[in-house]
C-alpha cells in the first residue's frame, strides 16, 4: 500500500488548523446572529426592498422548517439533525490539518450553530424556533429560490468545498491521496507475470 504524499497547502500542526476550524466558525456564527438582527429591526412591519434590479429582495421571513419549508410540523427533528452534524465535524476534526479544510469544516459549523440557535432561542420555544430567513432571489417571496440567511449560505459553501476537497484527493490530514495506478506492484505480483 503507498503512502500519501505530502502537500504544502495545509500547517503541520493539528492545533493551528482546529482554531482555523473554531476562528471561522465563530465568525460565521457571529455574522449570522448580525445579519438577523439587523433584518428583524429593518425589515419587520414593511415590504421587500429590491436590490440589483430585481435579482435580490431583502424579506423577512421565519421559517419553520428546513430549505424549501420541508418538514415546517416536525421542527425538533432538524434541531436533532443539526446535533448529529457537530458530532460528526467533530469526528472529521480529529485528523485535521489542512488549512482549505479546516476553512470548510469552520463555514459548515458555524452555518449549522447559526441557525441551531435560533431553533433553541426563538420562538415557538426551546428546540422548535424559527429560523430568520431575508435573501430573496428573483422573487420577493422566494417562489424562485427558497428564503435564506447567511448562515444557510455558509453552510453550502463549507459543503460544496469539503466535497470538492473531497473529490480531488486532499485528505484532511494536508496530504493528497496518490492516484491507485501511481502504486507500484508488489514482489508477488511481479513475479507471477513472469
Amino acid at each position: 500500500m503507498t503512502q500519501p504524499r505530502a502537500l504544502n497547502d495545509g500547517p503541520p500542526s493539528r492545533r493551528w488548523a482546529i482554531g482555523l476550524l473554531l476562528v471561522t466558525a465563530g465568525v460565521v456564527l457571529a455574522l449570522d446572529i448580525l445579519t438577523k438582527q439587523l433584518a428583524l429591526q429593518h425589515l419587520s412591519d414593511r415590504g421587500p426592498i429590491r436590490l440589483l434590479g430585481g435579482a435580490v429582495y431583502l424579506t423577512l421571513t421565519r421559517n419553520s422548517g428546513a430549505a424549501f419549508s420541508f418538514g415546517r410540523d416536525h421542527t425538533w427533528i432538524f434541531s436533532v439533525v443539526t446535533l448529529a452534524v457537530l458530532v460528526a465535524l467533530a469526528w472529521l476534526a480529529r485528523e485535521l490539518r489542512s488549512r482549505p479544510w479546516a476553512w470548510a469544516l469552520g463555514m459548515v459549523l458555524g452555518g449549522a450553530l447559526g441557525n441551531l440557535t435560533d431553533r433553541i432561542f426563538r420562538a415557538p420555544g426551546l428546540f422548535v424556533g424559527h429560523v430568520i430567513d431575508m435573501v430573496s432571489l428573483f422573487d420577493d417571496r422566494g417562489a424562485v429560490w427558497p428564503v435564506f440567511n447567511l448562515a444557510d449560505s455558509c453552510l453550502m459553501i463549507g459543503v460544496a468545498v469539503a466535497v470538492t476537497l473531497e473529490l480531488t484527493g486532499r485528505l484532511r490530514n494536508g496530504q493528497r491521496a496518490q492516484p491507485r495506478s501511481a502504486a507500484p506492484a508488489d514482489d508477488t505480483t511481479a513475479g507471477s507475470a513472469q
